[in-house]
């Protein structure tokens, strides 16, 4: 068995080989991180192994700093594993009583774990060309996020240019509303405007939802509004709503990129009720390759959904507290699925009651009705089948 330890940089990997007897084949040796030094590196695996050595080749889970170099031995056929690097770290610390951390160190710590831990799983090409939903998903993740927190900029503004406004319509964020605001940003100009000309600008906007009737109650309110006449806020809405309008069209771009990789894989957990088509996505692209597990409680484990454990002589925790590690997209993603899924699903609706009438509280209900979610989407990938309601 040949081991190689790869500790990934951003401008250069240190990499070590040693074999199952102890012995180093190639001490710590450093490689630029481009495509002469990847070369290298699979010359000096080639030189220190024979056709009959099995090769085990290990890596941090370092983010985009990490995503080339796997590529690269995926392509060239090498039995890679990405481990966690809260692992190799408790494992560093298990071999010395001393604190020490370089990347040489690092690099040493990877190949012993790959010899001393059967239990590793590959990882597969599979999980690899998985990253491209996985990137795609967080990404809308955090340009969601970004357009919530424009959102909320919107309700400051309006309470401060117009209070009265957020009565006289459903929400403030509406396309006739965002339409009003940016042609109209503040009570004063929307007293002062046309009546036919704003009753025009609802009235295109809205669909025809709103017209005259709406376009005066608006307009009278706005004349006895206590809004403040301040031309910098109005400019900050006005741009505010701007990129919201952008956010949108980027998000629906994204979007539409995550249904095509969506209609491509037929996956069977989006005939779960209540798991739509982009949280389906979000939870496929944090579990990757579903053969790495086991078993569906080493799914919760990786999500961060297991309960944590304490006890030590006649000491036991008696609040178990969700130990929340892992993927927090996949935790996040699970969580808001169950809640859908509690609505729509009769059996999971049930259990989640059954749990209220223990005396939980919803979100420690939800948080059970989460794990009885994971084991679901896990036979569910594993049989390939769809989801059937039960009789």
């Amino acid at each position: 068995m040949i081991s190689v330890g790869i500790d990934v940089a951003k401008d250069k990997h240190d990499c070590f080989i040693i074999n199952s007897e102890g012995e180093v084949l190639a001490d710590v040796f450093t490689i630029p991180n481009n495509m002469d030094g990847f070369q290298r590196l699979l010359q000096r695996i080639r030189d220190c192994s024979s056709p009959q050595d099995k090769i085990k080749v290990g890596l941090e889970a370092t983010g985009h700093y990490s995503y080339n170099i796997l590529g690269f031995l995926l392509n060239n056929g090498l039995p890679t594993y990405v481990l966690n690097p809260l692992h190799t770290n408790l494992y560093r610390k298990s071999l010395s009583l001393r604190k020490m951390k370089t990347d040489r160190v690092d690099a040493r710590t990877i190949a012993a774990m790959l010899l001393s831990d059967v239990s590793l799983k590959l990882y597969t090409d599979t999980a690899y060309h998985n990253e491209e939903l996985k990137s795609l998903t967080r990404y809308r993740f955090d340009k969601v996020k970004e357009r919530g927190r424009l959102k909320q900029s919107i309700a400051r503004l309006v309470c401060i240019l117009f209070p009265e406004l957020e009565k006289l319509v459903p929400t403030l964020h509406m396309v006739s509303v965002y339409a009003l605001l940016d042609e109209f940003p503040g009570a004063k100009q929307i007293a002062n405007a046309n009546l036919t000309h704003l009753k025009s600008a609802l009235y295109s906007a809205s669909k025809g939802r709103y017209g005259r009737d709406k376009a005066v109650e608006i307009r009278e309110s706005a004349r006895t509004s206590i809004g403040s006449v301040m031309p910098a806020k109005s400019l900050e809405l006005r741009h505010t709503i701007r990129l919201i309008r952008e956010l949108d069209e980027e998000i629906d771009e994204i979007e539409a990129e995550i249904q095509q990789i969506m209609d491509e894989l037929h996956s069977p957990i989006t005939t779960i009720p209540g798991i739509g088509c982009r949280m389906a996505a979000m939870i496929l692209a944090e579990v990757g390759d579903f053969s790495r597990f086991d078993s569906p409680d080493k799914l919760l484990a990786y999500a961060g959904l297991s309960p944590s454990t304490y006890q030590s002589g006649q000491l036991k925790n008696c609040y178990a507290h969700m130990e929340k590690r892992g993927s927090r997209y996949l935790r996040y993603a699970i969580f808001n699925a169950a809640k859908y899924v509690c609505l729509w699903d009769p059996t999971f609706s049930a259990y989640l009651a059954k749990k209220r009438a223990e005396g939980k509280h919803y979100n420690v209900a939800i948080s059970h009705a989460a794990k009885k979610l994971v084991r679901l989407i896990f036979a569910l990938e594993k049989s390939g089948e769809s989801y059937r309601l039960s009789a």
